[in-house]
């Protein structure tokens, strides 16, 4: 029988190889703990305040699908899963409505105060005329201006010279006619095209509103974008004018002022309150997480001239 046997040569020659290959895996282990750990000190107060911003999410969240009887307590983990409060919100009386009337304010709003506001943009930001500057600090001056100092005489025209009281047209008709904010965003980025590409469009025949539609406006979509996104969380998130023309009609009601009410109607079942809560909320979120890249962007790019 043929017993084999290590030799001296063979134990000496595959311990230091052995030794090696364990120093060499502590080491990678070190390295990467290492980094970890740098990773944590270099991203920790982003990841706080990623925390920060988060958690009442994901609390309202819980609690929109808790039980009656779990929402009321100190329970932050739901027992079951009642996923159909939504659809007890979804089709509580009049919420497709201030479904449908939010829609119609923040989506025709936007689209009017865009298309409105980027001829303006364009005027302030490639012509050369007397008292531009004069009009652009008329511009800002709209945009510090409250809305409710200004809501006693609108009301007065809207209500008693037109008649639209309970209604939201007095609140999407004005954006035909510009947007401050959205001016002076448009403005800003307009600054950082080229004159060269304007300059070379009129030479080649084109007038000034088919250079702005032609060569101006698929450069400034960034911008636009921007603008529409920011027009539509204000039109979508909005309380107060709602709440001023449309209180007295709730077939008028949007999404905002129609949750305070759902919310004085429900003040004891917080799951239905904070489910609520999550349908209004999940719209805004969902548009900005597919729109957010030509949202930064825009906000970028609108910031490189003064």
């Amino acid at each position: 029988m043929t017993q084999t046997r290590t030799t001296p040569f063979a134990l000496h020659k595959s311990g230091p190889a052995a030794s090696a290959v364990t120093s060499t895996t502590a080491a990678r282990r070190a390295a990467r703990r290492r980094a970890a750990l740098e990773w944590v000190a270099v991203h920790s107060l982003a990841v706080t305040a990623a925390l920060f911003f988060l958690l009442p999410f994901v609390f309202v969240f819980l609690t929109a699908v808790m039980s009656d009887s779990q929402a009321l307590t100190r329970d932050l983990w739901p027992h079951t899963w009642e996923w159909g409060n939504f659809a007890t919100v979804w089709n509580t009386p009049g919420f497709l409505t201030w479904w449908r009337n939010t829609l119609l304010y923040a989506g025709l709003g936007t689209v009017l105060a865009v298309a409105s506001s980027l001829p303006v943009a364009y005027a302030l930001a490639k012509f050369r005329f007397r008292g531009r500057n004069v009009m652009m600090m008329l511009v800002i001056a709209a945009m510090m201006l409250p809305p409710q100092v200004i809501i006693v005489p609108m009301y007065l025209f809207w209500a008693k010279q037109l008649d639209l009281a309970g209604t939201l047209w007095p609140l999407i008709v004005p954006f035909a006619f510009g947007n401050a904010f959205t001016i002076f965003l448009m403005r800003q980025f307009l600054l950082t095209i080229p004159r060269e590409y304007t300059e070379a469009a009129k030479i080649d025949g084109c007038g000034e509103f088919r250079t702005m539609i032609k060569i101006v406006l698929p450069m400034a979509r960034p911008a636009i974008a921007a603008s529409a996104l920011f027009h539509f969380f204000y039109c979508w998130n909005d309380y107060f004018g709602p709440q001023i023309y449309a209180s007295e009609n709730p077939a008028a009601w949007t999404l905002s002022y129609g949750l305070e009410s759902f919310k004085g109607a429900h003040h004891t079942d917080w799951n239905l309150t904070m489910a609520a809560t999550v349908l209004v909320m999940a719209p805004v979120i969902i548009v900005f997480f597919f729109a957010q890249k030509a949202f930064v962007e825009g906000v970028t790019l609108t910031g490189v001239k003064g």
